[in-house]
């Protein structure tokens, strides 16, 4: 019946629709998981929406320049995710040090804080290149 090369054919074609599934099912639990709401009634979404919104006042062109520079080696796909996410932490520290303005070194803090330990080095390399000293976020590294 499925002989030669029309049945290696088929088991590639259901591995490849399997392992595309799995791997968008994954990211999409992930997203669902983000928006179930916890104790306080909102989730992680809403909060950052919340910080968002409270703080879009605060940020300058020169600070949101260097928000679109952190977030540039992030695939197009994911860029938006990855800065609403970053400006939301960014927003949350600006809210709790009751701060006038974004500045850069709540945009360092809330960098670190948002994003995993792989995207440190990124982060070191561009400050290194605008000739910012980060020797105080050291610790948050």
């Amino acid at each position: 019946m499925l002989e030669g090369w029309f049945l290696w054919f088929i088991l590639f074609w259901v591995v490849f629709l399997i392992s595309m599934l799995a791997i968008g099912g994954y990211f999409m639990f992930r997203k669902f998981l983000q928006r179930l709401p916890k104790e306080d009634g909102k989730s992680d979404l809403d909060w950052q929406d919340y910080y968002l919104d409270k703080t879009r006042h605060m940020w300058k062109e020169e600070e949101k320049n260097l928000l679109e520079e952190l977030v540039e080696p992030v695939p197009e796909l994911f860029r938006d995710v990855a800065r609403a996410k970053i400006a939301g932490q960014i927003g949350q520290l600006a809210l709790k040090e009751h701060a006038s303005s974004i500045n850069l070194d709540l945009i360092i803090r809330g960098y670190i804080m948002a994003t995993p330990k792989r995207d440190h080095k990124f982060l070191m390399k561009r400050l290194n290149e605008k000739q910012i000293d980060y020797s105080k976020y050291k610790a948050l590294f």
